[in-house]
């Protein structure tokens, strides 16, 4: 049964109980990981693995997101500050024990790449906060297979959306 979480604001991601922060290079420019986190929204089937469905909500506000397992979520964007930072919460969930998540992608240059950091904070009952805790390294293992698909995604194998221009 789907349940209301809590709102938080993008301050929740350095603050909140549990912070999975995990990080890794690739060679796309910010820019172009940028346009492919904020703007491709239904992309996200194409290179992060977990990912069923993912389409736009209110104009783009928004996001309903579906994972395999099961697990559904509706999401607002909280923060889109290109080409650096993305972050958002989720507002409604059918994971149990959750009270309060949010992510945050933050790009930062690195030679002619960048470095990508994912932020994933969360607060719930101690069950919850336990499960996530004991999952962090297969989401460790998911965000490097993710990051990586999206790179090879946008190094030229498949569009990164309507505004990417031209493969190079």
């Amino acid at each position: 049964m789907a349940h209301r979480l809590r709102p938080v604001g993008p301050e929740f991601t350095g603050a909140a109980p549990v912070r999975l922060v995990f990080g890794r290079e690739v060679s796309a420019a910010p820019d172009r990981v940028f346009r492919a986190l904020a703007e491709d929204v239904t992309g996200w089937t194409e290179w992060f693995g977990p990912v069923t469905l993912s389409r736009p909500l209110d104009g783009g506000a928004g996001r309903e997101i579906r994972l395999r397992g099961g697990a559904r979520v509706r999401e607002t964007v909280l923060l889109t500050r290109a080409p650096e930072v993305y972050a958002y919460r989720v507002d409604v969930t059918n994971v149990p024990g959750a009270r309060a998540l949010a992510e945050e992608w933050r790009l930062t240059p690195a030679g002619t790449g960048t470095r990508v950091r994912w932020t994933m904070a969360a607060d719930g009952t101690a069950p919850f906060r336990l499960a996530l805790a004991a999952a962090r390294p297969g989401l460790g293992l998911t965000f490097r297979g993710a990051v990586t698909s999206l790179d090879r995604r946008l190094a030229g194998r498949l569009p990164a959306g309507p505004d990417a221009g031209p493969q190079q």
